[in-house]
């Protein structure tokens, strides 16, 4: 039996991975998952790669937003999240898939969003365990910040990553910025939720709602354009890296 969201928009920001978003589609089909509209906002992509995602629309029933040029993360989620008209926004990358059973999760997510006005977004995938928590149920706790408390990882209150948030989001948070990286329009929109005491929830199983794929047909568009200081595991590099950061975040916060 189809778990039907109609209050709620899946936004999938895509780029050049056509395959990617046809498996993270089929996920949701497959599990019977039914939302009240699904769009997918095209940053640009290759002729081929609009010719199949037009091709893909009538199957898996989503509108196509198109660009006439790359316009950056920023420009793409924008444009995409301009186009929703439901008063709930899931926004997926296209390279995520929903694992088995992960309609409960977000029933469980929306029914605290509904009943809770204060709370602005629903966090359902991480690279690390946010680290001041408390917990709220269904498996989900509220994300704790306080300037004073120590460590860089306290400042990831916002993410890119799967998460459900309201529409009207744009209204509290501002638009993201554009014409910047990746990192950085993530890293500004997360400064603007903390600046404007933004509240939101986290899955403490943080790696058990969804997977991230990246296949060496369709691999990563955002690691590219990290720096090698941003991805080593050198241990130097990492205390510096992490001492720089919290200095550097605590400053933006604050001025």
């Amino acid at each position: 039996m189809p778990t039907e969201f109609p209050s709620i928009t899946l936004l999938v920001t895509h780029y050049n991975r056509s395959q990617s978003l046809e498996r993270l589609l089929q996920a949701f089909q497959k599990q019977e998952i039914e939302f009240g509209d699904i769009v997918v906002s095209d940053d640009g992509s290759k002729p081929e790669q609009v010719k199949r995602l037009k091709q893909m629309a009538p199957t898996y029933n989503f509108r196509l937003i198109t660009a006439v040029k790359n316009g950056g993360l920023g420009n793409n989620i924008n444009k995409g999240q301009d186009a929703v008209n439901t008063a709930y926004t899931l926004y997926v990358q296209e390279d995520f898939d929903p694992f088995a059973g992960y309609g409960e999760h977000l029933a469980d997510a929306l029914g605290i969003m509904d009943e809770r006005a204060d709370v602005d977004l629903m966090r359902f995938y991480a690279y690390f365990k946010y680290p001041y928590l408390k917990p709220y149920r269904n498996g989900f706790s509220e994300m704790v910040f306080k300037i004073w408390y120590p460590g860089y990882r306290k400042f990831h209150v916002y993410s890119d990553h799967p998460h459900l948030r309201r529409t009207s989001f744009f209204e509290k948070f501002g638009r993201y910025a554009e014409g910047l990286k990746g990192d950085r329009t993530e890293f500004l929109m997360n400064l603007s939720f903390i600046k404007k005491k933004g509240k939101a929830m986290f899955y403490e199983d943080f790696k058990g709602l969804f997977d991230q794929v990246n296949s060496n047909d369709e691999p990563s568009t955002m690691t590219a354009t990290r720096s090698d200081l941003k991805q080593s595991n050198n241990p130097l590099i990492v205390i510096v890296r992490g001492l720089y950061r919290n200095v550097k975040h605590t400053w933006e916060v604050l001025f």
